[in-house]
Order: structure tokens, then C-alpha cells, then sequence
């Protein structure tokens, strides 16, 4: 047996089954790949999969052991590479990032700048997603860090650590009628077209929550995932918009005086925690841990070391 019968399986498993996208996505051909399957399968003495015909039906008990087993070798084959770049490259390589919009473009322009001037060897790639996918990208190790604010937690597979807690505020143009009240309540908000991020993203759930608990049912004319967007179609009168606070803190158009204005409304939909993640049982590099502590005071080298020994019922900390 070898790394790429491996590699086959796991990705077949992950294509759900589907051989001629394991084959694009391993840039191989479909019969090599099956031929590598039927071979590991013999040298097992178990079916990994059930066919039907020549086409892969579904995963047999025996062959959900196999794939557990594979996953901890690959995981662990992925530690070794990970160990020689560090020993060998000492404070060079590349940190890979998966983060929404929101945590990308307001929260994470500051620590990648001092990683980088801290560790100007280092490259950083940033890949935006929805919570999902930035939770699959860290578990299927295309990045090895993870920011976001829903979902994270969702997954055993990931050790999560808080790094912030933020609060929603509505935006609006200075000459709305609710720009005259400095606190809005529910019933303001109720009545007024909406405009905020689509329902699995940034703390969206809590608005959603917020309204069902008092039997109210906005209009929510436009749903966006990106903060600006929002901002952006609030400023042409479209709606009120509901951001996160942070994509207001530093733009000029939200200064005193001037044309928009952005109320605070963490007393209606409560606080958010925005998180990082890491694949649990994975190899951190120096920088990565660098990272971590530059993103929050909160998250110690010591903190990460310990969550990332922790066990799967462990490995999601609350504030």
C-alpha cells in the first residue's frame, strides 16, 4: 500500500464517489485511479466501497474504518511536511488563511501586516469564503488557519478559540427618520426595509433570532456577504442596513458630520464572537502561532498549544 491509493480514497470519499472528479481534482486519469483502489482493497482484504458495475455505490462498514485510518495517516504525513519546512526553512513559507469577507477586509489587514513585518520571509494567501467553506478549506488542509464568526464551532474536527466580541450597528443616511432617535428598538427596525448579510454569515442568525423572539417580521429587501456591499445600497436609501461594527469603525463617511450615520444596536441582537480555527491534530509553524497572538490578546502560544492537544470534546473554548 502506498500514499497515493491513500490519496485516491480520501478524495473519492470527499467527491462523493464520483471518479471522474477525483481524477480532474488529482489531475489523473479515472481508470488508474480505480485500478489503485481495487489494488489497496485486495492487499486489505476488505471493500472499501460497494459497486455497482464499475461505479462506486456508497462506503461499506469496513471501509469507514479505512477511511478513519487514512485520514489520521494523511493528517499526520501532512505534520511531516509541515516539521521538515520548519527545521529547514526556519522563519520562511507560506501561511495559509480562510476568513469571510467581514473578518478579511476589517479585521485581518493589521496582524497580516505585522506577521509580515515581523517575519518577512513568510508569504501569506488569503482565500474568502462563506463560514462553510472556510471550515472546509481548514479541513481539507488548504489553509491552516480559519477565521470566521458562525459556524466553526459546528465542526469536532476543528479546534476553535475565541479572538473578539463585536455587535451589529444599523446604518443609515443622515436624513433617515430614524437618524433622530439614538436608541432604536425592535419596532423602529421592524417596519423599515433591511439590509444585511445573507442568513450564514456574520451573526446574521442573532438578527433573525432577535425579531422571531418578539413575533416581528421584517422586510429584508437585499442580502449581502460583503459588508460593503451592504453599506453601499444603505447610503443609496435602499434600506436600513444591519453591519458588523467594525466595517463602520475607520470610514470617513461615518464620521461626525458627515452623510451617514451608524446607531448601535448590540443591545437588540447581543454579541458576537468571532473565532479562529485550526484542523485538530495538525502541525503548527512558529509563525502560525505568531499569528494567533497578533490577531488577539487573548490567544497565547501557550493557549493554541494547549487547545491543539486537547480531545474532540475539548477543542471548541467559549470566552
Amino acid at each position: 500500500m502506498n500514499l497515493h491509493q491513500f490519496r485516491f480514497v480520501q478524495e473519492a470519499a470527499r467527491r462523493q464517489l464520483n471518479l471522474t472528479e477525483t481524477a480532474k481534482a488529482l489531475h489523473t486519469s479515472q481508470p488508474g485511479i480505480s485500478k489503485a483502489i481495487l489494488e489497496l482493497e485486495e492487499e486489505l482484504g476488505v471493500d472499501i466501497f460497494a459497486r455497482h458495475g464499475k461505479r462506486l455505490k456508497r462506503v461499506t462498514e469496513p471501509g469507514q474504518q479505512v477511511l478513519r485510518s487514512i485520514e489520521i495517516i494523511m493528517r499526520e504525513v501532512a505534520n511531516l511536511r509541515r516539521i521538515g519546512e520548519e527545521y529547514s526553512r526556519q522563519e520562511a513559507g507560506t501561511i495559509s488563511i480562510a476568513a469571510t469577507h467581514t473578518q478579511a477586509r476589517y479585521m485581518l489587514p493589521g496582524p497580516v501586516a505585522a506577521l509580515r513585518q515581523r517575519y518577512p520571509r513568510v508569504s501569506v494567501s488569503l482565500h474568502q469564503g462563506t463560514p462553510e467553506q472556510v471550515a472546509r478549506m481548514v479541513l481539507d488542509d488548504a489553509a491552516e488557519v480559519g477565521m470566521a464568526t458562525e459556524r466553526l464551532a459546528e465542526y469536532d474536527d476543528l479546534v476553535t478559540l475565541p479572538c473578539y466580541e463585536w455587535r451589529h450597528v444599523a446604518v443609515m443616511p443622515a436624513a433617515h427618520p430614524l437618524a433622530a432617535i439614538e436608541r432604536l428598538d425592535l419596532d423602529d427596525l421592524a417596519v423599515q426595509p433591511l439590509i444585511s448579510y445573507h442568513p450564514s454569515f456574520t451573526g446574521r442568525s442573532r438578527i433573525d433570532a432577535a425579531f422571531a423572539q418578539r413575533g416581528l417580521h421584517p422586510q429584508f429587501v437585499l442580502e449581502a456577504i460583503d459588508s460593503d456591499v451592504i453599506k453601499t445600497y444603505a447610503r443609496l436609501g435602499l434600506g436600513v442596513g444591519l453591519v458588523a461594527e467594525m466595517a463602520v469603525r475607520d470610514d470617513p463617511l461615518y464620521q461626525p458630520g458627515a452623510e451617514m450615520i451608524a446607531r448601535p444596536v448590540g443591545h437588540l441582537f447581543g454579541s458576537n464572537v468571532a473565532r479562529i480555527a485550526f484542523k485538530r491534530g495538525a502541525y503548527l509553524r512558529n509563525f502560525v502561532y505568531t499569528f494567533a497572538e497578533l490577531l488577539s490578546d487573548r490567544l497565547s502560544r501557550a493557549l493554541v498549544t494547549r487547545a491543539m492537544q486537547s480531545g474532540p470534546d475539548e477543542a471548541h473554548y467559549a470566552l
